[in-house]
């Protein structure tokens, strides 16, 4: 079995136990995970099978997600799973005072990962420096914030407000709640986060693990075939003995291939750092580089996929 399952991930498991399900569920032992989430946090987790699973490092990095952030409130870990440090009400905090502060959160900004966080400090996990006592301070990142939108506003001692977040790779959606708490002076923390898009898998289309369980008992699960979250990387089709060679971890020179690429987009062709390649009746093959050579430009293999059965793949 090869492909993807987009699981809805369920409040109170790791990623890593989402992983050890799946692989018991499917009996399967190559399992692997994009885009770790919290344990308090739910929502899609793209998970690899068989194969896929080197397909992992091409899949899209943008994400989106629902927060919900609660003001006068300060944890360890930015959000409510950590031990409290302040708990201050704000009844007077308004909605458009939150709103007057969130256009410093969008557009490429800097942002300090969380103390209990997977970066590595030094060859060591933040989480696991926090746990030992030892005050270590991440150096700020740069990342993407595409759009916050706000969603709801609920007032009293501790106001909440629920945001829709757009974002690129490395962001920690603790760090806007922690740092916007900053920036109106009053404290904030995560109360509630579900990943809502991530490396195009959606919301919309995920499996609970309950139902995934459901359709493997009745034989009816199918993965999600293995080149459908590529389709933001350009393609090439061979032709069926090119198809072999390439297969075989032969270079082919490019005019031996047939390109399809997005109309809209006139880039030069080495500005795409991979290529989905396919046999001419669609099957796919594997993930190629573009390179220059003395020859000409070549296809290089950097994985195959799938260099079996093609002759009868449709």
């Amino acid at each position: 079995m090869q492909g993807f399952l987009n699981l809805n991930k369920p409040a109170g498991f790791t990623s890593h136990d989402c992983v050890a399900r799946v692989r018991r569920l499917l009996k399967l032992k190559r399992v692997g995970h994009a885009g770790t989430l919290d344990p308090a946090a739910t929502g899609v987790l793209p998970i690899a099978l068989g194969r896929a699973t080197r397909l992992l490092q091409f899949l899209p990095q943008d994400k989106a997600y629902r927060a919900t952030i609660r003001f006068g409130i300060c944890t360890t870990t930015d959000d409510l799973e950590g031990d409290l440090l302040l708990a201050h009400p704000a009844p007077d905090l308004t909605l458009d005072q939150v709103a007057a502060c969130l256009p410093q959160f969008q557009g490429v900004i800097q942002q300090v990962p969380p103390n209990y966080s997977a970066v590595q400090v030094q060859g060591e996990r933040l989480y696991n420096l926090a746990r030992k006592g030892k005050a270590v301070v991440a150096q700020a990142r740069t990342v993407e914030i595409f759009s916050l939108t706000v969603l709801d506003w609920r007032s009293g001692d501790f106001p909440e407000i629920d945001l829709a977040i757009a974002c690129g790779p490395g962001t920690y959606i603790r760090a806007i709640a922690r740092d916007l708490g900053q920036a109106l002076q009053t404290g904030g923390t995560l109360a509630a986060l579900l990943r809502t898009l991530s490396s195009g898998f959606d919301l919309a289309d995920s499996l609970t693990l309950e139902e995934l369980e459901t359709q493997i008992q009745a034989g009816t699960f199918q993965p999600i075939p293995a080149d459908a979250p590529l389709s933001h990387l350009p393609a090439v089709a061979l032709l069926d003995s090119n198809a072999r060679r390439w297969c075989q971890g032969q270079k082919l020179r490019l005019d031996q291939t047939s390109l399809r690429v997005r109309a809209a987009e006139e880039r030069n062709l080495y500005d795409y750092p991979s290529w989905q390649v396919h046999h001419e009746n669609g099957h796919f093959l594997g993930i190629g580089q573009l390179i220059e050579s003395e020859i000409g430009t070549l296809l290089v293999p950097q994985v195959v996929f799938d260099g079996a059965g093609f002759d009868d793949a449709g």
